[in-house]
């Protein structure tokens, strides 16, 4: 039986972006000061990179977090959103800081929010590790607009982003695996999707 051409072509496209995501190193990290049960809304940070490029991958990039954001019950808000959304691909092997912490859905259940208020006998301490990121890494952070503090990082390394249509399917799924560790649903949205 032969295959016709077209459907070859995007078998070989979606395995070879798989293969290539299955290689990237996926990691997160969050901030005791995150108040992440009163976040509703974001909006993208303008400036320089990807983050401001009009072109196809910075794009993509945007359509795919938009995508993410909006499944897990966040809107868009251009005036004072909650949360401001920044994006970088890094190129080469990097050394990264990053922290030991418990699964953030686990945390967020014991309640506490870290402030300037909080004694220092009751804050949580952060355990930073130190990484090596290889070739290629898609760093997204989550900062809170109202205290202008990043309280999420999640990043993919190892992201190799060939040229084309493959490059776009390879960097949607690192945007999806990178955000499969940000378990934060908007309060409510579970209840009213379910209805």
């Amino acid at each position: 039986m032969k295959l016709p051409a077209t459907l070859l072509f995007g078998l070989s496209l979606a395995l070879s972006g798989c293969f290539a995501a299955r290689e990237a190193r996926i990691e997160s990290d969050y901030s005791y000061t995150g108040n992440f049960r009163r976040y509703r809304t974001y909006e993208f940070v303008t400036g320089q990179g990807l983050a401001s490029d009009t072109s196809k991958l910075g794009s993509v990039l945007r359509d795919a977090i938009r995508t993410r954001m909006r499944v897990q019950g966040y809107k868009p808000a251009r005036s004072r959103p909650d949360l401001l959304v920044m994006f970088r691909l890094f190129e080469g092997d990097m050394a990264f800081r990053g922290y030991a912490q418990e699964d953030l859905t686990r945390w967020m259940t014991t309640g506490m929010v870290e402030d300037d208020e909080t004694p220092k006998e009751s804050r949580q301490g952060y355990q930073p590790i130190k990484m090596v990121l290889a070739e290629g890494t898609l760093l997204v952070t989550l900062i809170d607009n109202r205290t202008n503090r990043a309280v999420w990082n999640g990043y993919a390394s190892g992201v190799t982003v060939p040229p084309g249509m493959q490059g776009e399917a390879v960097l949607r799924r690192s945007v999806r695996s990178i955000f499969d560790q940000y378990h934060v649903f908007t309060e409510g949205y579970l209840e009213g999707a379910s209805q």
